[in-house]
């Protein structure tokens, strides 16, 4: 099971968390005034990088808040986690794929 780091609970499972796609893109307040292929870029069209991948996750068992959390794809190691709206820690310099 993965253990994940929320950033106001502490360390809590894998279980208690879902997740919410890619971190660090905008995010419109209207859905409904984009267009069918700008929604779909938002919805559907992520990069799927090999190595360091920025996450947003929410806490839904827990205070419920949304945090990012920078997570290794090939190791599923979390190297970070953090509040939305701080900057995107580097990733570590081991961190290749």
């Amino acid at each position: 099971m993965l253990l994940i780091p929320c950033p106001h609970c502490g360390l809590r499972p894998e279980i208690e968390f879902r997740c919410c796609g890619e971190a660090h893109i905008a995010r419109p307040a209207v859905l409904a005034q984009m267009s069918d292929e700008a929604l779909e870029r938002l919805l559907y069209i992520r990069s799927n990088p090999k190595g360091t991948h920025y996450e947003r996750w929410r806490h839904i068992h827990g205070c419920a808040r949304f945090f990012n959390v920078m997570r290794n794809t090939v190791s599923d190691r979390i190297e970070a986690s953090y509040e939305v709206g701080e900057p995107r820690p580097a990733p570590p310099a081991d961190a290749g794929p």
